[in-house]
C-alpha cells in the first residue's frame, strides 16, 4: 500500500509517498502553477511528470501517517492571497521529518517537530558527533542524536542542512547491514541523469574546469601530429570532445585524423540507455560537421579489466590518455591485492603515450577509517553545496535535483560503505603523484595561456572561486577549499 502526501503552492507542488511494502519513500517535485485545489490537473499523473526522489529504507520499520498528513495541504494568506512561505517551509520541514524519522528504543516511530540547530556550527558538530557514536558502536546514542539532528536538516535548507540530510542517510545506511542497495531503487534513468549533470554544468564550473584543463593539455601536447588518438576511461556522452574536435578541425595546416577510444562501465548512468552505440553517431556527425575525420572504438568495459590490446594502439599516433574524475573508481592495494588501479597506471605508461590527463576530487577518503573520513566528506561537500546556493534558490526543482543525483548517491556510498561495495575512494593530488611517479611518468608543464582561459571562466561565476597553481597541477577551489585537481602526464 502506498501513501501520498501533497504540498501545493501557487508555485510548486511537492508531493510525498510512502510505498509500505517496499519501505522506500520519496519526495517529488511537480512544477505546476496551482493557485487552489480545484485547479489540479484532470487525471494527474506525477509518474509521468518532472520529479526527484530522496528515498531511504529501514529494516522492520512502519510508517504512520496521519490523516492530516494525507491531505492536500494550501497554505494562502488572508490578506492578500499570496502564499505564506514561512508555513509553506515550515509545513515541508514537518513532512520531511515524518518520513526520515528514525525508530525509537521502544520500536515505535519517532516523530519528530522541525526546530532548526542554533548554527551551522552547531549543526555540523552534530552530525560528527553521530558519527563518532556509530564509530564506536554506542547504538542508542547514535540513535538519540540522530533523532536530535534531523530536526536541524532539510533538502531546501542552507548548505550545512541539505548537506545533512544525506549524511545522516549515509549514517542510517551503514547502521543497517545491506540497507545501501535501497539507496539504488528508482534511479533516474540515463536521459533524466544526463539533464541533471548539463544543469550542475551550468551552475557550476567544476565539469568546465575539467573538461578545459584537460583538452588544453591534449591539444597542447599534440599540435603537431597528423593523427591524434584519444583514449577516454569515462567516454559518458562523449561531449568533452566537441569543443576539441571543433578546434583541431580549424588548424591552419588542415584537420588532423582524430581517433577516439571510449572506455566506459557497461552498467554506469551514463552509459546507459542508447550507450556507446549513440556515442558513435555523436562523432559521426560532429565529423561531417567540422569536416574532421573521426573514427569511434566503443569499449564497454571496466577501467580495471582493459587491456593494451583492447585499445588498438597504431604506431606513428599521437596517443592521448584521459582520466576525467574517473580513476579513484578503480580499486587500489587496499581493496584488491593485485592493485588494480596501479596496474592500470602501468599498463598505459606501457603505450608510450604522448600525454595522460587526470582530474580528480581533492579529497582524502579512500584508506581513511570511518570517522576521519566522515568529516572530510562533511568538509568537502559542505563547499560544493555551498557553491550551489549562490547558483540558485534554495526551493528551486534544478538544484535539487542536481544534489540529490549527481552529489548524494557518492556522499552516502563513501559514508556507508565497505570494501569493494564502495567505489568513491578519492586521493588527494600528492598521493596521485606518487602513483603516477611510481609508473613511470614525468610531470607535463601545464600551459599559461590555458590557465589564463580558465581563470577567465571563474570571473564568470563568484569571487568565492580560485585557480590555484601547485606542484605543477592546476586546483579549483572554492574559498579555502581545493576541490578538483587537473594535471598532465608522459
Amino acid at each position: 500500500m502506498a501513501y501520498d502526501v501533497t504540498l501545493l503552492t501557487n508555485q510548486n507542488s511537492y508531493e510525498y509517498s510512502v510505498d509500505m511494502e517496499s519501505k522506500c519513500f520519496g519526495l517529488s517535485y511537480n512544477p505546476y502553477s496551482i493557485s487552489d485545489s480545484s485547479s489540479i490537473p484532470t487525471g494527474f499523473d506525477s509518474i509521468n511528470s518532472p520529479r526527484c526522489h530522496f528515498y531511504n529504507h529501514y529494516h522492520d520499520s512502519q510508517y504512520q501517517i496521519s490523516s492530516r498528513e494525507v491531505t492536500p495541504l494550501c497554505f494562502q494568506d488572508s490578506v492578500d492571497g499570496e502564499i505564506n512561505q514561512h508555513h509553506i517551509r515550515r509545513a515541508l520541514q514537518e513532512l520531511e521529518c515524518t518520513l526520515m524519522a528514525v525508530d525509537d528504543v521502544d520500536g515505535d516511530v519517532a516523530v519528530i517537530t522541525s526546530q532548526p540547530q542554533s548554527s551551522s556550527n552547531d549543526l555540523r558538530q552534530l552530525l560528527i558527533a553521530c558519527a563518532q557514536a556509530l564509530s564506536e558502536n554506542k547504538v542508542a546514542q547514535f540513535d538519540k542524536l540522530v533523532e536530535h539532528a534531523r530536526r536541524g536538516v532539510s533538502i531546501t535548507g542552507a548548505p550545512i542542512e541539505r548537506l545533512g540530510a544525506y549524511m545522516l542517510q549515509g549514517l542510517v545506511a551503514r547502521k543497517g547491514a545491506g540497507i545501501y542497495s535501497a539507496f539504488k531503487c528508482n534511479e533516474p534513468d540515463s536521459n533524466a541523469f544526463l539533464s541533471y549533470m548539463r544543469t550542475m554544468y551550468q551552475f557550476c564550473p567544476y565539469l568546465k574546469f575539467s573538461y578545459m584543463a584537460a583538452n588544453g593539455a591534449i591539444a597542447e601536447a599534440c599540435k603537431n601530429s597528423d593523427r591524434i588518438h584519444i583514449v577516454d576511461f569515462q567516454i559518458a556522452q562523449g561531449t568533452q570532445w566537441i569543443t576539441l574536435l571543433q578546434a583541431l578541425a580549424e588548424r591552419p595546416s588542415g584537420p588532423p585524423t582524430v581517433r577516439i577510444t571510449g572506455v566506459d562501465d557497461p552498467l554506469s548512468r551514463l552509459a546507459c540507455g542508447t550507450g556507446l552505440a549513440a556515442v558513435g553517431e555523436t562523432f559521426h556527425e560532429i565529423s561531417n560537421r567540422f569536416n574532421i575525420p573521426v573514427e569511434f572504438h566503443p569499449v564497454p568495459v571496466l577501467a580495471s579489466d582493459v587491456t593494451s590490446e583492447m585499445l588498438g594502439v597504431r604506431p606513428g599516433e599521437a596517443l592521448a590518455v584521459n582520466f576525467p574524475l574517473q580513476l579513484h573508481h578503480t580499486p587500489d592495494e587496499s581493496v584488491d591485492v593485485s592493485n588494480p588501479r596501479d596496474r592500470l597506471l602501468r599498463m598505459v605508461k606501457s603505450l608510450s603515450p604522448t600525454v595522460v590527463t587526470l582530474v580528480e576530487q581533492e579529497s582524502n577518503t579512500n584508506t581513511a577509517a570511518f570517522l576521519p573520513r566522515f568529516v572530510e566528506t562533511l568538509d568537502y561537500y559542505l563547499a560544493m553545496f555551498e557553491s550551489l546556493d549562490i547558483a540558485t534558490e534554495r526551493e528551486s526543482k534544478s538544484r535539487i535535483d542536481v544534489e540529490q543525483h549527481c552529489l548524494a548517491r557518492d556522499i552516502v556510498n563513501v559514508i556507508a560503505c565497505e570494501g569493494k561495495e564502495r567505489v568513491e575512494r578519492h586521493e588527494m593530488f600528492g598521493k596521485w603523484r606518487s602513483r603516477f611517479r611510481m609508473a613511470g611518468f614525468e610531470q607535463c608543464e601545464l600551459s599559461p595561456y590555458v590557465n589564463s582561459v580558465i581563470r577567465g571562466l571563474l570571473r564568470g561565476y563568484s569571487e568565492h572561486y580560485s585557480l590555484v597553481e601547485r606542484d605543477g597541477a592546476m586546483l579549483l577551489a572554492w574559498k579555502t577549499r581545493n576541490l578538483i585537481s587537473a594535471s598532465a602526464w608522459h
